[in-house]
């Protein structure tokens, strides 16, 4: 194994268990809850959706982080380090202040959106304004993340993951059943557990690179060099996510639209995707680290090889997983529900589930190509032509089964992604190549 590949694999994998682990946030709140009340459970699942939401908004604060810090890395700029660390800390901090005031406002809007019940509402309320309150440290957790990752440090994020999740289960358990405290007791240990995770990243900041979160932020030469960059870095990432969410959301209601069968067995269908998103995100984490690092160092060369590495991982992954989703899918889907009726209709879609991966490899890798290169602006239009497509096709090209249709809206939205950014990155290519 060459040492392009050992690279990929050694940022990679710690990424996956990362991914892997979570999802678990809001599973043990879920399955703490559903020993509790079933009016918590219902609860606890509108307040997280909007907890769950929210932050991945602002997950442009660990992407923005991790592609301008590998290229600093690249160029082996210290100063540009730990200016990028301090500037992304500052974001976090405030946006997170923001959030904790703005709370109830947030969870006004939310529960108009969902439109949950009076019961149901008052304790998601109660659940959400108590997690947010953990949103500075949950924001500095993702620029921390992202700026472990940008210097080429894969295996922090995933034990500040894992022993935030590890944090979670004990402390809502003891809340919950140790005193008795019901769904404030979940949301407290999912507040701590954030504080934990932070505390964790400055630990490991402070361990390996000798500075802590304050000393970054007094020591940084200049608080507004290049922070006009960052800012539109994270801004382009941002307005991407939304253009995500629509969609996501869309899909959502498109399937809703059709009854809560065909609503069920799309949510068990998008579960194998979700499945595939977890190890094949590990590898867009490396193609972000080590695209940015050899960008950085201007390095295209080296920059070239990675890109066609991470190709070869990311088509070995896809085909992998298209292959066991055709073969043994309807043994998954049997694994994920008991309902006859919801589980009959998934399997005739699952061929549409089992296309996800092929059509949405080269979206997943050169997202992290173009983080680590921050062409944000390419990577949301990318997005937006890709979202175009996706409710052109919803539009303009029905089939006799809606669902159908709705899945085929999904698969060429996936692929427009990557296909423009794979024009875009020749073209990239190109330019540096005439330039020589």
């Amino acid at each position: 194994m060459g040492s392009i590949n050992r690279d990929i694999l050694a940022l990679a994998w710690p990424a996956i268990v990362s991914n892997i682990t979570t999802p678990l946030l809001g599973l043990v709140d879920v399955a703490i809850v559903g020993h509790v009340g079933a009016s918590e459970l219902a609860a606890i699942a509108v307040g997280g959706t909007l907890v769950n939401t929210l932050y991945w908004i602002f997950n442009f604060l660990r992407m923005g982080t991790g592609g301008l810090t590998a290229q600093a890395y690249g160029a082996q700029s210290s100063r540009a380090q730990r200016t990028v660390l301090a500037q992304s800390l500052m974001i976090a901090i405030g946006v997170g202040l923001a959030l904790i005031l703005c709370r109830r406002n947030i969870a006004d809007v939310g529960l108009w959106l969902i439109d949950a019940d009076a019961a149901t509402a008052v304790s998601a309320r109660r659940y959400f304004e108590i997690v947010l309150a953990g949103a500075p440290a949950m924001l500095a957790s993702y620029a921390l993340s992202g700026w472990f990752l940008g210097m080429q440090d894969s295996r922090t994020p995933m034990w500040m993951a894992v022993i935030t999740n590890v944090s979670n289960i004990v402390l809502s358990l003891t809340f919950v059943f140790g005193l008795n405290m019901k769904i404030e007791g979940v949301a407290l240990g999912t507040l701590a557990s954030q504080y934990i995770g932070v505390g964790v990243g400055c630990v490991a900041l402070h361990r390996k690179y000798g500075i802590s979160p304050v000393a970054a932020i007094r020591g940084a030469d200049s608080l507004t060099a290049g922070l006009s960059r960052l800012l539109r870095v994270n801004a382009d990432i941002f307005m991407r996510t939304l253009c995500l969410v629509a969609v996501t959301l869309w899909f959502t209601h498109t399937g809703a639209g059709q009854g809560t069968v065909v609503l069920g067995a799309n949510a068990l269908l998008l579960q194998l995707f979700m499945l595939f998103s977890f190890f094949i995100d590990g590898f867009a984490f490396s193609a972000e680290a080590l695209g940015g690092r050899h960008y950085g160092a201007g390095d295209m060369a080296s920059l070239r090889a990675t890109v066609r590495a991470l190709a070869g991982w990311g088509a070995a992954l896809a085909l992998a997983f298209t292959a066991v989703y055709i073969s043994v899918g309807d043994h998954i889907l049997a694994m994920l529900t008991s309902e006859a009726a919801v589980r009959d209709m998934a399997a005739q879609y699952l061929a549409w589930a089992a296309l996800v991966p092929v059509a949405g490899v080269a979206a997943f890798i050169f997202d992290g190509i173009f983080v680590g290169l921050t062409l944000t602006r390419a990577m949301l239009g990318s997005m937006a032509a890709a979202m175009a497509v996706f409710f052109a096709v919803l539009a303009l090209a029905p089939m006799a089964d809606a669902n159908n249709t709705l899945w085929l809206a999904f698969n060429l939205y996936l692929f427009v992604r990557g296909a423009v950014q794979l024009v875009v990155y020749k073209r990239l290519m190109s330019r540096h190549h005439a330039a020589k």
